[in-house]
């Protein structure tokens, strides 16, 4: 079976306001929709986060998380810098 779409994927970000502004300055991407939480939905557990949603095109949506809370990103360093991009 093909996939014939995807309905949103979702990555982290550091700032999801600067995040939606350069996704629609560069790629003409429409804003959709922001959630703002102070729990995790499924757990209940404290964690405040934001999740914008972009239109992809085509029906597909690129989605981002903004967790204020928690420790900074950083590389996966489990994973070699050759298939990393930079």
């Amino acid at each position: 079976m093909l996939i014939k779409k995807v309905h949103h994927v979702a990555y982290r970000c550091i700032d999801a306001k600067q995040t939606v502004e350069w996704y629609q300055k560069h790629l003409d991407m429409k804003f959709v929709l922001a959630i703002a939480e102070d729990e995790v939905p499924s757990t209940k557990a404290p964690d405040p986060y934001m999740h914008v949603f972009l239109d992809a095109g085509a029906g597909n949506i690129l989605a981002f998380f903004e967790l204020p809370s928690q420790p900074p990103m950083d590389r996966d360093r489990n994973t070699r810098a050759w298939v990393r991009s930079s």
